[in-house]
């Protein structure tokens, strides 16, 4: 390094350094970048794509060496994350130029592999031309752009180890391959109509359509004339569908799918300027790489159907971000419906065949390619809550984006996730990377996407894993699955535990803390269905300090899937026989097959399991507004429930009813007399809903405050599924706040199941690492 008083004859001695980079460095551009800094700079050597990452060797005069490393590391391609760089003086080598040499597969793997990156304007500027040779070509993507996560097979991530090793570059295509100056220097995806994927369009049956002169045309006069398409996309099958009331009752009948909300797309943000509002921050969003399904309240004279997305005040919306998602928008239709194309409960199809067997009956036509899809990779979705981002679901555009730990894991580590929105999660030195949203466990084909997904995972990353930590429910598909592997040292960690740890590990916290875990399902110590729980401890240990008062949940699954049993529930609980006649008034004659069975269970506790599931406080009460009787997907009463409230309602004074915070309990009975008043006296659904969640943040509040208090612990982790809502967060937080506590959220990944995964893996390193012997289970959790 040069240092002061050095003379400017010793600024020009001749050095050559090796650098040794790490993070997200391949797929990207940065070999190409690095080409033409060094050519800016004079300098001589080569640059290669290692298994480790990136490695160079630069040789010229000493300070302009040295400005060039400068420059690179702070100033690196803009989808580049640099994790580590290794420097070694090395003698000089007398280089005559600067090339990038062929790519070399190494035995240690350390190269992260780049997510998926939504098309850039140049490309898109291409295929608008009709002089361009890209125009109209669905496939057009370049260094800065393009299909990375979703068709890689192996690293370094060169051509060969992706699924466009079967597509030979023509000569237009390789020059701009090997041009140094083109923006598809080294792009491994480059492709052109002369040598690329090519569209294909079957009907119904998954015969060819003949005599199809533009499939553009096409698809925008089938589009109108009510038509539903499957669209093979980056990674995974959509259904498409124009955004009208007897379309869309038609795609919901034939998916089974009555009441979840689809997604659409929009042309351009003018289009989602119709329909949605949208800030900065959302704006950011729709407009970032990752280009993610963004939550925005719709406005109120939006003109939508109301059955696209029922009961619900905010809308997903996506921008296109292939050239083939923004070519079908360039018709005559600025918004259309586009949602996952997945059969109930199964992963997301990739494959022409699986899509042609699997979606018979409920597509009219097909859009087809012949590229192939290696990792399925749903939409990622994401909400702007209180300014910042917040992961429903994070996958394509985020995965496999690594989530820096604030320890160094010696041993590699397992988090198998959870059976309901499952990721899994590995920890390597001192990061967690989290698979792409894997979904709903339970059934064997998302078995297969789960061992092949980890399959992938553990080849890229080159880990073998010692430590698992996997849920205790002991009947969990994916927990079975986990206990077969053949893995040194296994932990069963408690849901709850796991959420909590989750979200230390992502916050870099390391101290005791308190834990507010709100959710809709966790397999309790005790057997019970826990689910509103207030702890403390650390990432080995924890503690139930409070916990929502039991309530039986009548009929097990019957009563998860019927919102009206637990609104019962909590009546007779609160009111006794009075609260039975009550339930009766609103449900009996709703539900009157079912209504006097349930009635039973509820009076004599047989065949109820109990709960402290704060999804079923949620659910009770939406049942007792009329919101929801039934969940025809998961959380949907709890959800609905929400979406009555908006950000700016967190603004009005907190209006809570009665509870009880005592005895280590939460104790919501109270309320629900206050509530059965409200609902009389004014039937303003909207009040009631507010002030009933003002009810959660004050008991929640309470509670988190008593134990800082009692234990001196000055941090609290908000985690579970229950904090998607932004009303209870933000009021939660603001409380939490004013206390004087410091709040940990979820910022990189979902404070739901989605996230469950890293605290599983970590509970697991940090319980081997400091000799703590058996599960979570065989804890007593009163150490503190």
């Amino acid at each position: 390094m040069q240092l002061a008083g050095e003379s400017v004859k010793e600024k020009k001695e001749i050095v050559c350094l090796e650098l040794k980079i790490n993070g997200v460095v391949q797929g990207i551009g940065f070999r190409p970048h690095v080409f033409c800094l060094a050519r800016e700079y004079g300098l001589k050597g080569w640059v290669r794509n290692e298994s480790e990452g990136v490695t160079l060797e630069v040789e010229g005069e000493e300070n302009k060496v040295h400005s060039f490393c400068r420059q690179l590391i702070e100033h690196p391609p803009h989808l580049a994350i640099i994790e580590d760089v290794r420097y070694q003086q090395l003698q000089p080598r007398h280089y005559t130029d600067f090339i990038i040499v062929k790519s070399r597969a190494q035995s240690k793997r350390e190269a992260l592999i780049p997510s998926d990156i939504a098309v850039c304007s140049d490309c898109l500027a291409e295929v608008m031309d009709p002089a361009d040779r890209h125009f109209l070509y669905p496939f057009t993507n370049c260094t800065r752009c393009g299909p990375r996560f979703t068709i890689v097979e192996d690293i370094p991530y060169d051509r060969p180890s992706t699924s466009m090793r079967d597509f030979t570059p023509c000569t237009a295509c390789a020059g701009e391959y090997n041009d140094p100056l083109d923006r598809r220097f080294h792009a491994q995806p480059v492709a052109c109509p002369a040598c690329g994927p090519r569209i294909e369009i079957r009907d119904g049956m998954g015969e060819t359509v003949p005599g199809i002169d533009n499939w553009l045309h096409f698809f925008w006069e089938k589009m109108q004339q009510g038509h539903i398409f499957a669209v093979k996309g980056l990674g995974g099958f959509h259904l498409a569908c124009l955004v009208q009331k007897d379309i869309i009752e038609t795609l919901r009948k034939r998916k089974g799918r009555p009441f979840k909300p689809f997604a659409v797309m929009c042309r351009d943000l003018e289009t989602v300027g119709k329909y949605c509002f949208y800030n900065q921050a959302e704006e950011e969003a729709l407009l970032s790489p990752a280009a993610p399904i963004v939550l925005l309240r719709k406005k109120d004279e939006h003109g939508l159907p109301v059955n696209i997305s029922p009961g619900m005040a905010s809308l997903g919306v996506m921008l296109p971000y292939t050239p083939l998602h923004f070519l079908l928008m360039q018709g005559p239709f600025a918004i259309m419906v586009l949602t996952s194309a997945n059969p109930t409960d199964l992963p997301i199809l990739k494959d022409n065949n699986e899509a042609l067997a699997q979606l018979s009956g409920i597509v009219d036509y097909y859009i087809l390619h012949n590229r192939d899809i290696v990792q399925r990779s749903d939409d990622s979705v994401v909400r702007i809550v209180d300014k910042r981002i917040q992961y429903q679901r994070r996958s394509r555009g985020y995965v496999p984006g690594a989530v820096k730990l604030g320890f160094q894991a010696e041993a590699p580590a397992l988090g198998a996730g959870s059976e309901m929105k499952n990721t899994f999660c590995l920890l390597k030195g001192k990061q967690a990377i989290l698979s792409q949203h894997l979904g709903e466990m339970g059934t064997e084909e998302s078995e297969a996407f789960y061992r092949e997904s980890l399959e992938h995972f553990l080849r890229f990353f080159d880990l073998k894993p010692q430590l698992l930590g996997y849920d205790l429910h002991p009947r969990y598909r994916v927990s079975a699955t986990a206990r077969q592997m053949f893995i040194e040292h296994k932990y069963a960690v408690q849901h709850h535990h796991s959420h909590f740890a989750s979200c230390l590990a992502e916050n870099s916290y390391r101290e005791k803390a308190i834990g507010a875990v709100l959710d809709g399902t966790g397999y309790g110590l005790d057997g019970a269905i826990w689910g509103l729980e207030i702890i403390s401890g650390d990432f080995m240990h924890f503690k139930r300090e409070y916990h929502q008062r039991y309530v039986p949940l009548p009929g097990g699954e019957a009563g998860v899937k019927w919102p009206w049993r637990m609104a019962m529930s909590y009546l007779y609980q609160a009111l006794g026989n009075e609260g039975l006649s009550r339930a009766y008034s609103l449900f009996g004659r709703l539900f009157e097959q079912q209504y006097h069975m349930v009635e039973k269970i509820v009076k004599s506790g047989l065949y109820a399991i109990p709960t402290s599931s704060c999804g079923r406080l949620f659910d009770a009460v939406a049942a007792l507004l009329g919101v929801c009787h039934e969940n025809t997907y998961e959380g949907q009463a709890a959800i609905q429930l929400g979406e009555l409230l908006r950000e700016e309602d967190t603004l009005l004074p907190l209006e809570p009813y009665s509870c009880l915070v005592e005895e280590n309990e939460l104790d919501f009975s109270p309320m629900f007399p206050d509530i059965i008043k409200t609902i009389c006296a004014c039937g303003d659904v909207t009040y009631t809903a507010r002030r009933f969640h003002d009810t959660v943040v004050h008991a929640v509040s309470t509670a988190v405050k008593e134990v800082s208090q009692r234990t001196g612990l000055k941090t609290v982790a908000l985690s579970g599924g229950s904090w998607h809502n932004p009303y209870l967060l933000i009021r939660t937080r603001q409380i939490l706040e004013e206390q004087g506590l410091q709040v940990l959220l979820h910022r990189m990944l979902p404070p739901g199941d989605g996230g469950l995964a890293l605290g599983q893996a970590a509970v697991a390193y940090w319980r081997w690492k400091e000799n703590v012997p058996g599960d979570t289970h065989e804890d007593s959790g009163d150490r503190q």
